[in-house]
């Protein structure tokens, strides 16, 4: 499927300039991420994950959170499909798991969990301007987020040149409606909206 090639040629390019990106600048982005999050309008859920292999943020976007009031739910991978939940209560409860994430210790909540939450940040390798998102390729948050409340603030977390004006899209694909970018802040997102 061509779309599909597409996509893989995406994520090679990505990963390639991911794993080039200095200490120093992941740490200011992860800086400015979470600054970001803690000028924000937050609901008492989110749902928001630990960064991994090169992604931008920190723990620290995950405390400026909790911080501002939030409670935060992070994802507990199983077996392929949708994922599963569990709260952060701080980085003092994060254990390895598979894929080389952190997760939660605390108790695992199903996938409806993901209801509750009123901004849900999800990892993206880019995000176009329509808010179709590419993310790593397994599905899961294609999954997941079909069970989302339909009035939560799917935001894509990416780096500010990850927001491209177009990308490769499939009838699965859930579109988001917003971008957090670190120098770039938050970006509405859709056909005809332009940025914020």
């Amino acid at each position: 499927m061509p779309g599909q090639r597409d996509k893989h040629a995406l994520r090679v390019e990505i990963r390639a300039r991911r794993a080039a990106i200095t200490t120093a600048d992941q740490q200011s982005e992860a800086h400015a991420l979470a600054d970001a999050v803690a000028g924000m309008d937050l609901p008492d859920w989110v749902c928001a994950y630990v960064p991994m292999r090169g992604e931008p943020g920190s723990t620290a976007l995950l405390e400026a959170l909790r911080a501002a009031g939030a409670r935060v739910l992070l994802p507990v991978t199983g077996p392929p499909g949708p994922l599963s939940w569990a709260e952060y209560t701080g980085v003092e409860c994060l254990r390895p798991a598979k894929f080389g994430l952190l997760e939660p210790t605390g108790e695992m909540l199903p996938t409806a969990a993901v209801g509750r939450a009123g901004l849900i940040l999800v990892p993206a390798l880019a995000v176009d301007r329509r808010g179709v998102r590419l993310g790593q390729g397994a599905g899961y948050y294609d999954r997941t987020l079909a069970g989302a409340d339909p009035d939560a603030r799917l935001v894509a977390v990416v780096r500010d040149d990850e927001l491209v004006d177009r990308l490769p899209e499939e009838p699965h694909d859930l579109r988001m409606g917003w971008a957090l970018t670190p120098h770039g802040g938050l970006h509405r997102l859709g056909e005809d909206q332009s940025t914020e």
